[in-house]
């Protein structure tokens, strides 16, 4: 991996943890809270549907405003805000099924690290096209800059890794949900 390559590798992901762990553990927080009263979860869930609806990118604009032409914090603004939604939903419909299923904790894993992957999924999407949209660096920049400068190879390069790394990270937290679903007893043996 050249040096450059290697500096906007870590410039994505700064954005990406930056924003995505605190939306994942405010979320997952705040979903148990309206997952384990099924009154207030069927009144919430509609309310958390509104701005879940909203793509992170279209906040970029309002985020531009707020933040002037500083982009790394409008980034992680928009990945913490298209993060926390996912991770709110997705933690409360899990403690729902796990409240109906008997309290199977599997299950409740499951929805946990369900909404963990679609929420990295949308945080990954959300930095590469504020990138590719704001720059200054980054992945999403490199690929958007190759392009305009016919760059093949560099664009070619920037594009494996965004893959190469997404999908690094969904394996990563399918290993530590099975993991941790195996380590978990619902009085069950494991299979």
């Amino acid at each position: 991996m050249e040096p450059s390559i290697f500096l906007d590798v870590l410039a994505s992901l700064q954005k990406l943890f930056v924003g995505y762990i605190p939306a994942a553990v405010l979320g997952s927080f705040v979903g148990y809270l309206i997952g384990i009263n099924t009154a207030i979860y069927q009144v919430l869930k509609r309310i958390f549907q509104i701005p879940h609806s909203i793509p992170p990118i279209a906040l970029l604009p309002i985020a531009l405003v707020i933040f002037g032409d500083n982009s790394e914090p409008a980034t992680v603004v928009i990945v913490f805000l298209g993060t926390l939604w996912s991770m709110i939903i997705n933690t409360a419909i899990g403690l729902q099924h796990f409240r109906r299923q008997n309290n199977n904790f599997r299950v409740a894993i499951f929805h946990t690290f369900h909404a963990l992957k679609v929420g990295i999924w949308v945080a990954w999407f959300t930095v590469i096209a504020t990138e590719m949209l704001i720059g200054p660096k980054g992945l999403g920049f490199l690929a958007w800059n190759a392009y305009k400068a016919g760059n093949t190879n560099y664009m070619i390069d920037a594009v494996l890794y965004i893959g190469i790394i997404g999908f690094l990270l969904d394996q990563l937290l399918d290993f530590a949900g099975n993991l941790l679903a195996q380590i978990v007893s619902d009085g069950k043996k494991p299979s």
